[in-house]
């Protein structure tokens, strides 16, 4: 049996990456991954590395344990964007319209639709991040940096959404 680790032990697992333990149950480590949100993971599995250990019978507050998280979020710029949408759409919708009278036209929330491309933006900057510590030749990162690029180029249109200026998508320049 694997020795019990403690909530705030952090981990790196093979498949779903970096990872903290939130909490303990009888049989599972409830882990927060970075990437995929927080899964079970029996105690008994040993197919992860272990960053930092917290002993089981070390207590630890939510309090100090939010903190930590945080700290160890911002330190790899992995908490979302904090981003302003721009006054004049606040409280707008965003409608999709077929030209053919007989399907429903959809409407969603601009505040939705806003959020969902900041999401876009934080993980194509996660990706960015990933590529450049990876073990990939320059070349093979210059060459996906110009992918990423042109998807950045791809999305300016909704730079209108955007408050600030410094917010916006920017493609490649010729």
């Amino acid at each position: 049996m694997s020795k019990l680790l403690g909530v705030g032990t952090r981990l790196r697992h093979s498949i779903y990456g970096k990872g903290v333990i939130v909490g303990l149950n009888e049989t599972t480590y409830d882990v927060c991954f970075i990437d995929s949100g927080i899964k079970p993971m029996g105690k008994n599995y040993d197919g992860w590395d272990v960053i930092e250990e917290i002993p089981a019978e070390a207590s630890i507050s939510l309090n100090h344990f939010e903190k930590s998280l945080a700290k160890v979020l911002q330190a790899h710029d992995l908490l979302p964007s904090d981003m302003d949408l721009a006054h004049r759409w606040e409280g707008g919708v965003l409608e999709i319209k077929p030209p053919n009278d007989n399907i429903k036209s959809k409407e969603i929330p601009i505040e939705t639709f806003f959020h969902k491309i900041v999401m876009v933006r934080d993980r194509l900057r996660v990706m960015e991040q990933r590529i450049n510590s990876s073990g990939l030749t320059d070349e093979e990162k210059v060459n996906l940096q110009q992918y990423i690029t042109r998807i950045y180029g791809s999305l300016t249109t909704f730079n209108i959404l955007f408050q600030n200026k410094e917010d916006h998508f920017v493609g490649g320049k010729s």
